[in-house]
């Protein structure tokens, strides 16, 4: 039972089974868009009402009694509607909610717009991008030595983002966007991850498929919706996937680190070797690196100089990956009705966040463009995504971080449903709940 509830919890990395279809609403009158949903105003489901809708469909059979509602699907607005895409974007927190990219344009069309020079790698550039990172981590460090135990919670803050920007780099590293040299690459990439105890190459591996199925049902390797027969297989596992799914959700990234990385069968033979030498790092750095930062300052110090920026780092970790492609009117389709193009120019999400967070973090909000061709290093990301709004972007999804954004994510985007993409837990078992409603009344819901 414990293995089927940390694979629940590991849910948004990929469930492991295919999800079931739910049969398609009668043909309307509107033109059905794949992309948009309507829902009544948001709101009514943040302040925890449901909607009544006009059709419903017929229940998926219950082995578990305690799920009180039925997900009942809801005529989609027409894609032409402008005043439409503005009251979603409004009630879910985003500037702007995207039109429905036509079925015939392809990533090569997309990438034929760009300029060439966003590819080209500059290696002073790359250089820059470790220093900011390695200066901003060993003042972080700083700081958390010389504050008083009042201003660490921001010490941690700062810490914890300044090594959200060694992920990046070998984010860049993995894609091949950080140096002409591989090799460079490779030892770059395993370094910066050491600090974060992540192992680069099976990291990698399980990203590459990201990029490859993004927001496909069951392929796609980063946030997925629940299956609805996962959250219906017992009472145990509802209320684990609720808690996961809810309060924690900020740091589940963790269950992601465990899950996907260090089980040497979730690998290809031909990965494995790459795998070991990488575990073998990352061991390695936990054997010395961790009885050292004891022997120094202390338990309490690995907790105050390692452990803290850690979980800081995961909640970056899970904050940017939920928002890049997780939104009510963002589908996962299964393999067979999945677009490349679509995914990954109507399904990626651009979010502006404060300044000092983008310099930290080098741009990996600028999402978009990293979708349409990872080989983009992150210093471009900027100059290609004006491409993208010139020359596409009306199609794209646009938002600045704010409470209402999270709150939406957080508390609806949870069960899949083929007509509605996501149904909230709230409305399949409200009594079992309540981390959900506790969230609905204690979050903001202002996008200032």
């Amino acid at each position: 039972m414990a293995s089927r509830i940390a694979d629940s919890l590991f849910a948004f990395t990929g469930p492991q089974q295919c999800l079931p279809r739910v049969p398609k609403l009668a043909a309307s009158s509107a033109r059905v868009s794949p992309g948009v949903y309507a829902v009544k105003p948001i709101d009514l489901l943040l302040k925890g009402r449901t909607h009544r809708s006009r059709r419903c469909v017929a229940p998926v059979k219950r082995r578990i009694g305690c799920i009180k509602a039925v997900a009942a699907p809801v005529a989609p607005p027409s894609a032409d509607s402008a005043e439409d895409r503005e009251q979603l974007a409004e009630s879910y927190g985003f500037r702007q909610i995207g039109e429905d990219l036509p079925e015939n344009v392809t990533l090569k069309d997309i990438m034929d717009t760009l300029p060439k020079e966003v590819f080209e790698i500059d290696d002073l550039k790359a250089l820059k991008s470790v220093l900011i990172s390695v200066t901003s981590y060993t003042l972080g460090l700083f700081m958390i030595a010389k504050s008083p135990w009042y201003l660490l919670p921001l010490a941690w803050a700062w810490t914890g983002t300044a090594i959200t920007g060694f992920f990046v780099i070998g984010h860049d590293c993995a894609h091949k966007s950080f140096s002409k040299n591989k090799l460079v690459e490779d030892i770059v990439g395993t370094l910066a991850f050491l600090p974060l105890v992540y192992p680069y190459e099976p990291w990698r591996f399980k990203h590459d498929r990201h990029h490859a199925k993004t927001n496909m049902l069951v392929h796609d390797t980063a946030w997925q919706p629940v299956p609805p027969e996962e959250f219906e297989s017992s009472p145990v596992m509802r209320k684990a996937i609720i808690f996961g799914y809810g309060p924690i959700r900020p740091w589940l990234s963790i269950a992601h680190w465990v899950n996907w990385h260090f089980n040497l069968k979730k690998f290809r033979a031909s990965e494995v070797n790459r795998v070991k030498i990488s575990l073998a790092c990352v061991f390695a750095f936990m054997a010395v690196g961790w009885p050292l930062i004891v022997y120094k300052v202390g338990i309490l110090g690995w907790v105050k100089f390692w452990l803290m920026p850690w979980l800081g780092y995961h909640f970056w970790m899970s904050t940017f990956t939920m928002v890049h492609h997780t939104a009510p009117h963002i589908p996962f389709k299964p393999a067979d009705e999945w677009n490349a193009a679509q995914a990954q120019l109507n399904g990626t999400v651009h979010c502006d966040y404060p300044s000092w967070i983008e310099i930290l973090c080098h741009d990996i909000n600028v999402h978009i463009p990293h979708h349409i061709s990872p080989r983009i290093p992150s210093y471009n990301l900027r100059a290609a995504h004006e491409s993208i709004q010139e020359n596409w972007g009306k199609y794209t999804n646009l938002a600045t971080w704010n409470w209402r954004l999270m709150k939406t994510i957080m508390t609806v985007c949870h069960v899949y449903d083929k007509e509605e993409n996501y149904i909230p837990f709230d409305r399949l078992a409200p009594e079992e709940s309540q981390p959900i409603t506790f969230l609905k009344k204690a979050m903001p819901n202002y996008t200032a």
